[in-house]
């Protein structure tokens, strides 16, 4: 019988939090905002008319990130990452089979572009290997 996973939910808490951070930077004038907009179709009057729905999409982004990092304590627990390295390669590891393939299908079939590919999976996987350095190094 496996030995049960062990999984230190504080780090949990923190790595979501973390996802949201990166979040926030990733789409931020400083980084993808101007392209990643124009790439959607929004303009300032549309994002303006979003804002009354901005605490709902926030709440719900960060209850899945909870999911993402509680799944991703579980591979990182499997994967026996002890540090924030092994961490970030469990990261990589489920962004590489499970995120960027999902969201090609979009480019592929739905008629996403590439770039926008680009800037969405991007931010995937700087979210995945914050989290997952996270969780592999405070274990």
């Amino acid at each position: 019988m496996p030995e049960p996973v062990t999984l230190n939910y504080l780090a949990i808490l923190v790595s979501a939090i973390a996802s949201m951070a990166v979040g926030f930077l990733w789409y931020s004038p400083l980084l993808f905002a101007k392209p990643w907009m124009a790439l959607k179709g929004l303009t300032e009057e549309k994002l303006e008319a979003a804002k009354k729905q901005m605490g709902q999409m926030y709440a719900l982004s960060f209850g899945g990130a909870i999911v993402m990092a509680y799944v991703l304590a579980h591979f990182a627990d499997y994967a026996v990452a002890v540090d924030w390295v092994t961490g970030a390669q469990v990261g990589f590891w489920a962004w590489l089979g499970f995120v960027a393939p999902v969201q090609m299908a979009e480019v592929l079939f739905g008629g996403k572009s590439w770039k926008l590919y680009m800037i969405n999976t991007g931010y995937q996987l700087a979210s995945l290997l914050v989290m997952g350095g996270i969780l592999g190094g405070w274990r």
